[in-house]
C-alpha cells in the first residue's frame, strides 16, 4: 500500500505540474496573439496615417490642428473621402469647358473697373463649376472639405479667397487683397476646369 500511495502521490503532483505547464503555455500563446494583434493594428494605423498624409498634404496638418488629435482628424478625412466617392463627379464637356472659360475671362476683365464685383463673380463661377461637375454646393466648409479630397493642393487657396471675400464684404480688403483673391479663385477654377495648371500665389490677374 505505501508504494501504491507514493505512486498516486507522484502521479497527482505530475498532473498538477502538467496543468501548470499547460496553463502557462496557454497564457503565453494568448500573450503572443495579443502582441501580434496590437502590432498589426499599429502597422495598419501607421500605414493609413501615411496614406492620408500623402493624399491630403497640408490639409492633413490643418485637420490635425482643427481637431487637436490625429485619430479624429484622420477619421474626418476618411469620412470626406468616402462621401466624395459616393458622389457622381464627372468631367466637363468641351462645350461646358468653353463656356466656363469664357465666363472667367469676363470676370478677369471686370476686375479692372470693378474689382469687388469681379471677385464676387469668381466666387459664383467656382460654385457653379463645382455644381456642374457634381459637387454639392451647401455651406462653404462642406464645399472646401469635398474639394480637398481630389484637389488638396488648392483647397487652401479656396479658403484664402473666402477669407479675403469676407473682409471685402466688410469693406476691409484692399484692391491688392482682392487681386490675390482672384488668383486664389483661379487656382481652383483651373484645376476644376482641367484646362491648365493651378495658378501660384505669385501670379498676377489680367
Amino acid at each position: 500500500m505505501p508504494n501504491s500511495e507514493s505512486f498516486l502521490g507522484w502521479r497527482w503532483k505530475s498532473q498538477r505540474q502538467q496543468q501548470r505547464v499547460n496553463t502557462t503555455a496557454i497564457l503565453l500563446l494568448v500573450l503572443i496573439i495579443v502582441v501580434i494583434a496590437v502590432g498589426a493594428l499599429l502597422f495598419f494605423q501607421r500605414r493609413r496615417s501615411a496614406a492620408l498624409q500623402q493624399k491630403f498634404g497640408p490639409e492633413y496638418q490643418r485637420a490635425v490642428g482643427e481637431f487637436g488629435d490625429e485619430r479624429k482628424a484622420e477619421a474626418e478625412l476618411a469620412a470626406r473621402e468616402k462621401r466624395v466617392r459616393s458622389l457622381n463627379i464627372r468631367a466637363l464637356t468641351p462645350e461646358e469647358q468653353a463656356r466656363f472659360a469664357d465666363s472667367w475671362k469676363k470676370a478677369q476683365t471686370r476686375f479692372v473697373d470693378e474689382p469687388s464685383q469681379a471677385a464676387a463673380d469668381a466666387d459664383i463661377l467656382v460654385k457653379e463649376l463645382m455644381q456642374t461637375r457634381g459637387y454639392p454646393v451647401g455651406d462653404f466648409e462642406q464645399r472646401a472639405g469635398d474639394i480637398s479630397v481630389d484637389h488638396p493642393e488648392v483647397v487652401s487657396n479656396y479658403r484664402a479667397a473666402r477669407e479675403i471675400a469676407m473682409r471685402n464684404n466688410a469693406g476691409k480688403a484692399t484692391t491688392e487683397d482682392i487681386r490675390q483673391a482672384m488668383v486664389h479663385y483661379r487656382s481652383l477654377f483651373e484645376e476644376l476646369l482641367q484646362t491648365g495648371k493651378p495658378a501660384t500665389h505669385t501670379e498676377k490677374v489680367g
